[in-house]
This record gives C-alpha cells, structure tokens and sequence, in this order.
C-alpha cells in the first residue's frame, strides 16, 4: 500500500495546472448512456474512480477508448448488461449515478446499494421515490436496487432534501421521459449544471440547472455529442488552501473563480491576499500566518463540506479559535483525531469541532480516512517541522491528478512511498 512522505517548512510558490472536476465527470460519463451514438468527453481527469467508471461501463459492454489528450471517447450502443455489481459499486459510490441513464434508455437497471467513502449515511430513498414518482417499479433485493419500467413519465417531483447524486439521477432519467418533470428543491451545485450542459449538448431540453427548480422536457432519443469537463472546484480549493497553511503564493490555473466565492471569502478572512481572473486565482499568503476562520458547511452556494478538512487543517496552526461545523454528512470529523497526532488541538462536540491554532504542528506518521480528510493531512504535513507518513492515500488518488507531481512543482518536498 503506497504512502506519502512530506517534509514540511517549506512556503509554496509558483502555477498549478486545474484538472476536469471529478463531480462533474463521473455523472456526465455514467450520462453517456442515454445517448444512441458515439460521445466524447474532454478534460478528463486521471483518478480511480474514473477509471472505475470506465470499468463499470465496460462491463456493460459499452465500448470506451481513453485517449491521451484527456479524451474519452464512449460508445453506448454495444450494452448488453444493465446492471452494476457490488465489487465497484462498494469502492466508490458515485457508481449509482447509472441508475436513472439505465432506466430511462433501456427501462431496467439493477444497481447494487453502494460503497464510498465513511464519512456518514447518504441514503438512496430520494433516488427510490423519484423514479416510482416517473412510474418505475422499483424493489431492494439482495442488496440491489432492481428497477423496471416500459418508459418513464414525467412528474412532479418535490426532494426532501438536498441531494446531488439524487437530483443528477433524476435529471438524466427524465430526459427519455413521456412529457415534462419538474424536480422541486433540485441541487444547485456547479457540477449539476455542467451535467445538465452535457444533457442538452446531446437534445436533451434541460432548464434551471443551477437553480431549485429544474425543468425536464422528455425527448425520444439523445444524440452523440463533444463536451469537456468543467475544472475542478475542490482541487482549486485545495491547492489555495495549500498555499496559506505554508504561507506561500499559489497561482491555479485553467479554473473556475465564479464557483469558488464561498471558499475565497474565508481564504480572504484568514488573511490572504486572493486576486482572480477570468480562469485563475492567485493567493498570497506573504508568510503570514493565518488567522482562525468559522465554517459551516452548507448545500451550494454555502460552504462546501469537501473543503470543510483542509480549512480544519488550515485553522490547525491559525491564529485565534475557530469553530466548523458539519451541516452535510454526520461522521466527517475522523480527520481530527489523525491531525491530533500532528499536535493540533481540537476538540469535537457532536456537528460542531472547535479548534486552537498552535504556532506550529509536528511531523508524525498519520492515516487518511476518506478522501477529503486524505488531502487535509496532506497540507497539515506541508505546514509541519519535520517528515509526515500518510498513509492509505488511495484515497487520494480517487480524487486528487498527480498530486504530488502538482506540489513538487510549488516546492514541496514530497514523495510516494511503495
């Protein structure tokens, strides 16, 4: 199992290359289904569970050919299994985005109740009730989720809560559907409308994505069609945050600013100095050390809980006491625990974690719990006297394109372990 070593001390500076965003991908490939001819699809990242999803369209019998300019290139019409097991499903629980393309396409799916990271239940039943409302007939058996329908109608759906997987399966099976859906208290985030651009890029009649209210006018058939991958939030976030915990100046490139305010706000509160441009953002933290930042995580355009672990870090060698509390998923706070032994003072009461910063952290070796919490031990290390193991960074390679290549190239002194 391969780990990280890091040497921490050293301020980042320099230009980092963005990569396509995983949420986005991963649901416009599994969208690929629904069409009746071959698709492309550019800005591709290279990660695990892209290449999981690659595996699990595969053996459906769709053909797929990944090619070196980040392309991928799906071809649906082969499919001769609806259905997608247990041994992916279990890694990597974006897998049942399948769902709705399947049902809506070829009016079958048996999709196995899914895996992914520990950070917490995020149950199916919104998947579940959205589709019985379009007319499916939906079962758990044995694990799967069996769901059978001639062709699905539209309707009116109203989501108890927020959620994207939820809203984007919904989204891609109503666009086969008879007549119109409307899905009420929809996601709003910007990997839901990148799917939704992919969606009308190939006929679908799309409206509203980005807002709560989406609108699906049903078509008879989806034609092939090119679409890249909008740039990746989280990493953004990641790398900006890596350059404030080491007191540094990181530029990302080939990015996103307009979908980052909430993250750039509490980059600004915590002292930086963060300038943006049409598809870049630069932070300078001027060796500065940061100052302690409330966090709430909340549904888009809140704050996002994938980059509520690098701010717990951040807030680790802060100045002052900072609370963060988790509003999306109730057991993401393991990362604590592992920073502890980095010498970060925290302390948990039940949502909410309340940090003192210290002056600084030391190296020790640590274990990454889930892939956010990978990239916040990541930095803690970055910003501590000493060399940090991280272990079980399989994680990391889930989520995060060439890491270490990515902060070798801002001046870190980092390397992988076998």
């Amino acid at each position: 199992m391969h780990k990280l070593a890091i040497v921490g001390g050293r301020p980042l500076a320099g230009d980092v290359r963005i990569s396509g965003a995983k949420n986005a991908c991963l649901p416009i490939l599994a969208a690929c289904l629904l069409a009746d001819d071959e698709v492309t699809v550019g800005n591709v990242p290279h990660l695990r569970d892209i290449t999981t999803t690659i595996e699990l369209l595969g053996r459906m019998g769709v053909e797929v050919t990944v090619h070196e300019d980040m392309r991928v290139a799906v071809d649906p019409r082969p499919i001769r299994e609806y259905s997608a097991p247990y041994d992916l499903v279990k890694t990597m629980r974006a897998s049942i985005l399948v769902l709705g393309p399947l049902v809506g396409r070829h009016g079958r799916a048996d999709v196995s109740l899914p895996g992914g990271c520990a950070i917490g239940a995020r149950p199916v039943d919104l998947h579940v009730a959205g589709l019985r409302a379009m007319g499916a007939d939906v079962e758990i058996v044995d694990g799967y989720i069996r769901v059978r329908a001639k062709r699905l109608r539209g309707a009116h759906i109203v989501l108890d809560k927020v959620t994207v997987t939820g809203t984007e399966n919904l989204m891609m099976a109503a666009c086969l559907a008879d007549g119109e859906t409307v899905i009420e208290n929809a996601a709003r985030e910007p990997e839901v409308e990148d799917l939704a651009g992919f969606l009308n890029a190939m006929g679908a009649r799309v409206a509203g994505a980005g807002t709560n209210r989406i609108i699906v006018q049903g078509v008879t058939r989806l034609h092939g069609a090119h679409y890249d991958v909008q740039p990746d939030r989280i990493e953004t976030g990641t790398f900006l945050v890596a350059g404030a915990i080491t007191g540094g100046r990181v530029r990302a490139r080939r990015t996103a600013p307009q979908y980052l305010e909430a993250v750039l706000a509490k980059l600004r509160a915590a002292g930086a100095t963060v300038t943006t441009g049409p598809d870049w953002v630069e932070l300078d933290m001027g060796g500065r050390r940061p100052v302690a930042v409330d966090i709430s995580t909340d549904p888009y355009p809140g704050f996002p809980t994938d980059m509520q672990a690098q701010f717990m870090a951040l807030n680790c060698i802060a100045d002052g006491v900072a609370t963060i509390t988790e509003n999306i998923f109730e057991n993401r706070f393991m990362h604590a625990l592992e920073l502890q032994r980095l010498g970060a003072n925290i302390r948990i009461e039940g949502p909410t974690a309340v940090v003192v910063g210290v002056p600084r952290l030391r190296a020790a070796p640590v274990m990454a719990t889930d892939l956010r919490a990978s990239a916040s031990l990541v930095l803690a290390a970055l910003a501590a006297e000493g060399e940090t193991i991280v272990d079980r960074i399989y994680h990391i390679d889930r989520g995060y394109e060439c890491l270490e290549e990515k902060l070798r190239g801002l001046g870190a002194d980092i390397r992988r372990l076998a």
